[in-house]
């Protein structure tokens, strides 16, 4: 009896300590790069084995290539191997660190860094090494920074467009001036040197100015990072290149650009940014419309509209797209759901067919939520409706719309409907409560 109770007591607490060292991996991802050496564990395990890496963990700022260039002056990285876990970050500092990681001769990979417990006769922390991690947007770009490059099979690199960071969390709905295109076309021009710099194919800039802010990111799959030079070894990098001589092919980009900054699109309303009161059939709505996109190629354009629901407590939801189809009859769309963090609710669609002597699909769908499922998106901050559809021929769109307008017209939709405070869904958890 007593060994199990010991033996349960250790199960678990290695499984509450697993589970903080996750949160701890977590926390360091939204934090500032640090660059710790590690050595491999248990030494018991490894012996003479161990091997030995420098982890890279959160997001680049643009302090992190002096973050980097003082730690370099510490240990010896001539060779040395670089594990990245990181969020992306900065433009900029992502190309300085990557021009400081080069000089060093590095081999540079993706992984997830895991604390190992001191053992206890010794006060050495070692680390083991996990291939299932994430290495995003700009952090990509550092890992062309590696005469050597390796993704473990379960590492994902996710990309997508660069843009400019306070209007990324609802890109459609803001504003763009002329001054912030040339901020981005110089980006762009200064991104597809560095490409070059590091030996990587112009292919894999391309594929990353595809995907618009309001798509998931896209991962890499392992024909890409092979094609496109992602993943090499020195073999693979011409010298010239890999000493760090600029093979001037910025030019070779010019087609490669931001999808859309500000532009129009067929479809939909530039004048109409965010979420907007209006009116219809004399009832008060908020209604919002997006492009609809993959991999920023536009097929056409979407629109919800939010109006008092049925029961108290409830929001009548309508969505309206129409779609560019070749094979219009091939396509018609089966599911529709809205995601708010960790709710999902599903509209049921009621029509989905192709406009006469048109090559487009109009569809519509419709349900109903609990306010406080709106509720929670309307709240301040960087919330996101995920609007996802999957059509016949099983192809899917994701995409994010933003919150901008949404709390004032939510405010005064509730005021039209008479809403009170209600029992319902906590979005955060999917647990009964009280909001």
């Amino acid at each position: 009896m007593m060994i199990r109770i010991l033996v349960g007591g250790l199960a678990f607490a290695l499984c509450v300590a697993s589970a903080l060292a996750e949160a701890s991996a977590a926390g360091a991802r939204s934090l500032p790069m640090q660059f710790d050496l590690r050595q491999e564990g248990p030494a018991d395990i490894c012996g003479e084995k161990c091997r030995s890496w420098i982890s890279a963990i959160g997001t680049i700022t643009s302090e992190t290539p002096d973050d980097f260039a003082d730690f370099s002056r510490e240990h010896d990285l001539r060779g040395a191997t670089l594990v990245l876990d990181s969020g992306g970050g900065s433009v900029h500092g992502a190309m300085a660190l990557g021009r400081h990681i080069r000089r060093f001769d590095m081999t540079t990979t993706v992984g997830r860094t895991i604390a190992l417990p001191a053992g206890p006769a010794s006060s050495e922390r070692r680390a083991k090494l996990s291939p299932h991690a994430d290495c995003e947007s700009m952090c990509v770009f550092v890992l062309l920074s590696g005469t050597t490059r390796i993704v473990p099979a379960g590492a994902r690199l996710l990309v997508h467009q660069i843009w400019l960071g306070d209007r990324r969390d609802d890109a459609v709905a803001a504003t763009y001036s002329a001054e912030d295109l040339v901020l981005v076309q110089r980006d762009i021009g200064r991104l597809a040197q560095y490409t070059a710099e590091m030996g990587a194919s112009v292919d894999f800039l391309e594929l990353s100015l595809r995907i618009p802010p309001w798509e998931p990111m896209r991962a890499l799959n392992r024909d890409e990072i092979r094609r496109m030079q992602v993943e090499a070894g020195p073999q693979l990098i011409p010298p010239s290149v890999a000493a760090g001589v600029t093979a001037a092919a910025a030019g070779g980009t010019a087609a490669s650009s931001p999808t859309v900054i500000g532009g129009t699109r067929r479809g939909h309303d530039a004048s109409a940014r965010g979420w907007i009161v209006d009116r219809r059939s004399g009832q008060r709505v908020i209604v919002r419309s997006h492009p609809l996109t993959i991999e920023g190629v536009e097929l056409g354009s979407f629109e919800i509209t939010l109006a008092c629901g049925e029961t108290a407590g409830s929001v009548q939801v309508d969505y309206s797209e129409r779609r560019l189809a070749a094979n219009a009859s091939a396509i018609p769309v089966r599911t529709v759901t809205l995601s708010v963090g960790a709710q999902s609710e599903p509209l049921q669609v009621t029509r989905s067919e192709p406009l006469p002597r048109s090559f487009e699909v109009s569809s519509r769908a419709r349900g109903s939520v609990p306010a406080s499922f709106i509720g929670y998106f309307s709240e301040a901050g960087n919330r996101a409706l995920l609007v996802s559809t999957v059509s016949a021929n099983d192809a899917r769109t994701t995409i994010r719309v933003g919150n901008s307008g949404i709390g004032p017209a939510f405010a005064r939709l509730q005021e039209s409907c008479g809403s009170r405070p209600l029992h319902a869904t906590n979005v955060r958890t999917g647990q009964a409560g009280v909001r």
